[in-house]
């Protein structure tokens, strides 16, 4: 019985070490992807600056006085930017943040590899 169950193990490693990389990059990546959209997705919903986009010329507080307008529509303006330049920010990053993930096993490997390398060398 412990014979079946330790090969049974061992083929379960086997196929989980040649399908790592297949996951990684198909099914793991598609997740990445989704999980960063959601990302950008609730960022936007949060600085919302269509909103404010939509709303520019509709005056703050009820102030339709000349004042009011031009007021409300500079603060517009400055929220709209600065949300934006925001909203930008956290794309760049999210976006560092998938290709991280992609070339995370390729980073591992490159310096797994290395150090093995670096072992074998002779000693002087």
């Amino acid at each position: 019985m412990f014979l079946i169950l330790l090969q049974r193990m061992l083929l379960e490693l086997i196929w989980d070490v040649f399908y790592f990389p297949i996951w990684w990059y198909s099914e793991g990546a598609r997740r990445v992807l989704l999980f960063c959209v959601s990302l950008v997705r609730d960022v936007n919903a949060m600085l919302a600056p269509g909103l404010w986009l939509k709303n520019i010329f509709v005056p703050m507080f009820g102030q339709y006085d000349l004042q009011g307008r031009l007021v409300s529509f500079l603060m517009r303006v400055f929220n709209i930017i600065a949300r934006t330049i925001g909203l930008l920010i956290w794309l760049s990053l999210v976006i560092s943040l998938f290709f991280a993930w992609i070339l995370l096993p390729i980073v591992v490997l490159y310096f797994l590899v290395d150090a093995i390398w670096a072992l074998m060398q002779p000693k002087e």
